[in-house]
């Protein structure tokens, strides 16, 4: 690791990661959005995931709130996160993805709501198309009846006047958690790589009864998929339909498994052959056999996960949508933070 900014300070209040890899058009401009945050208690982590393109080392240079976090190798997304929130001194774990440009009062905003609400310990940002910032990219991440996760409003007009509350789970593109809540359920699962790790660690929040509130006034605009060739790429297609498969696999209590394992099957089948999906028909394939292929691992992991959980089947039903068009629409699902988690801790 290469520090950059001195290990003789006090900590941070909050630790930003960004995880490096092949972001080189965008990771600087990324950057220089944090250099211009209101709020100053922060250190950032670059984790560099051995990118071929070296923007890691030129992007953190003339940043005082900068480390440098080599990997050694990639990673993945969520080994990366990982290998920063192990390094990372701050009391809260923010999350960035090296295309999402973070307006001047993001962690500001984010900083203020836990604040506001210090029963909640997951928070996730409003997200905005970074070409046209008049749409949206998400309102966090809602889980639909077929376990077929979404962000919520995706590419529909940003109303402007969102209401603050909860969602299902964060998206990692920009969120921040509580950095001993986030290792003591184990972090990103590092054999997702990258796609829906974010989704499972805010199902384990909603199992372990943490909810996630998401915070409008905490604005990022998000290229999206930047540095893995989009989201009909074939890496982002393999990985999305593995690893949504393994979110359910891994995370759904048992009540709710035989209402949803049928529509998820059902669900895939129908999407994959969409005429505009039929050319990916190869790699969709390859997916579920991949996935098929892992579940002994994820039953094991789900064994460890079940035994864990707190909520109860109805509170994670209660929590997810089972409206098929919130799914067809992606549209946002955002509900009043519940009572019981207002107030003092």
């Amino acid at each position: 690791m290469d520090d950059l900014s001195g290990e003789d300070k006090a900590p941070p209040a909050l630790s930003v990661v960004i995880v490096a890899y092949n972001s080189a058009a965008t990771l600087s401009r990324c950057v220089e959005g944090l250099a211009h945050q209101t709020l100053r208690d922060f250190e950032l982590l670059i984790v560099d995931n051995d990118s071929p393109q070296g923007e890691a080392a030129p992007a953190a240079e003339g940043h005082a709130f900068a480390r440098l976090v080599r990997a050694g190798g990639n990673l993945g997304f969520a080994g990366g996160v990982n290998l920063g929130a192990r390094e990372a001194r701050g009391r809260w774990l923010v999350l960035l993805n090296p295309d999402a440009y973070p307006d001047v009062r993001w962690l500001e905003a984010l900083a203020e709501a836990a604040r506001r609400h210090p029963k909640v310990r997951a928070f996730t940002s409003r997200q905005v198309m970074a070409e046209d910032p008049s749409l949206l990219d998400g309102l966090g991440d809602v889980m639909s009846a077929p376990a077929i996760p979404y962000r919520g409003g995706y590419l529909s007009p940003d109303p402007g006047d969102t209401p603050e509350g909860e969602v299902f789970s964060p998206c990692g593109a920009a969120m921040m958690v509580d950095r001993r809540l986030f290792l003591d359920l184990g972090g990103l699962d590092e054999s997702f790589f990258c796609y829906c790790e974010d989704v499972d660690f805010g199902y384990r929040l909603q199992l372990a009864g943490e909810p996630t509130l998401l915070v409008p006034s905490a604005v990022v605009r998000h290229e999206g998929s930047a540095s893995s060739g989009g989201p009909k790429s074939e890496f982002a297609v393999f990985h999305g339909v593995r690893n949504r498969f393994w979110v359910l696999v891994k995370d759904t209590p048992a009540l709710l498994l035989p209402v949803v394992l049928p529509l998820h099957l059902a669900a895939f089948a129908l999407v994959s052959l969409r005429p505009q999906n039929r050319p990916l028909l190869g790699v969709t394939w390859r997916a579920f056999k991949a996935a098929l292929a892992g579940l002994p691992a994820q039953l094991k992991s789900r064994r460890a996960v079940q035994r864990a959980r707190k909520a109860r089947a109805l509170d994670i039903a209660r929590a997810m949508t089972w409206n098929p068009k919130d799914l067809s629409g992606r549209r946002p699902v955002i509900r009043p933070l519940r009572p019981s988690r207002r107030g003092a801790p």
